[in-house]
């Protein structure tokens, strides 16, 4: 058997990741929200 204990990783770097890729994703929604509302307003 091992001595593997649940829950007893140090999960921070993973988390911190977890947080920018998430953070990464709402920018780049909000970037293309942006765009397409830009070439809504000045489609000719």
């Amino acid at each position: 058997m091992s001595d593997y204990k649940h829950g007893s990783m140090d999960i921070t770097e993973q988390k911190k990741t977890y947080v920018g890729f998430i953070k990464g994703c709402i920018w780049l929604c909000g970037i293309s929200i942006g765009v397409l509302v830009f070439l809504a307003i000045f489609n000719s």
